[in-house]
């Protein structure tokens, strides 16, 4: 008998479910990230949300977290903790905008490692799937992000600028 976690899948129904399995596979990250969503909302700003990331980026150097998202304007306006995070881990941290190829995907998602991930089916939906210690869903999500961060370029920055 194997010592491995079986996979559990939980089906949601609420932005508020889905916000708490956002914090959950961030709690459960080990080494990266992947974020993708429309834009970034005042949940990515949440003191609880910011403390997740930062202790995940303060257990190694070598932690990682890549945001995609549709709409970078959000950023400057609403998450200054997320901007906090990206000036102290700017070797970790990168948010990139996707470009017009991949602005029909619709179907926002966090992935941990090659484990954990939360999805919702789509934006204006409030359904989705949380699954834990599943690195086949995992890997299923991995791999359409590395497809949209290669239809995406850098956006949001922390530029310190002097005289």
């Amino acid at each position: 008998m194997s010592d491995e976690p079986q996979p559990e899948k939980t089906n949601f129904t609420s932005k508020r479910q889905y916000e708490e399995f956002v914090d959950e596979v961030i709690a459960l990250a080990k080494h990266e990230l992947r974020v993708f969503e429309q834009q970034l909302g005042t949940s990515y700003n949440a003191s609880a949300r910011h403390d997740a990331f930062r202790h995940f980026l303060l257990a190694s150097r070598r932690n990682r977290v890549r945001i995609v998202v549709h709409d970078s304007a959000t950023i400057d306006r609403f998450c200054p903790r997320m901007k906090q995070l990206l000036s102290a881990f700017s070797h970790a941290v990168t948010i990139h905008e996707t470009q017009t190829q991949a602005k029909g995907v619709y179907d926002p998602f966090v992935v941990a490692d090659e484990s954990h991930s939360v999805r919702r089916f789509h934006f204006e939906d409030l359904r989705g799937l949380f699954a834990k210690n599943d690195p086949i869903e995992a890997a299923t999500l991995a791999e359409r992000f590395e497809e949209i961060w290669e239809m995406s370029t850098p956006s949001v920055t922390v530029n310190t600028l002097g005289l």
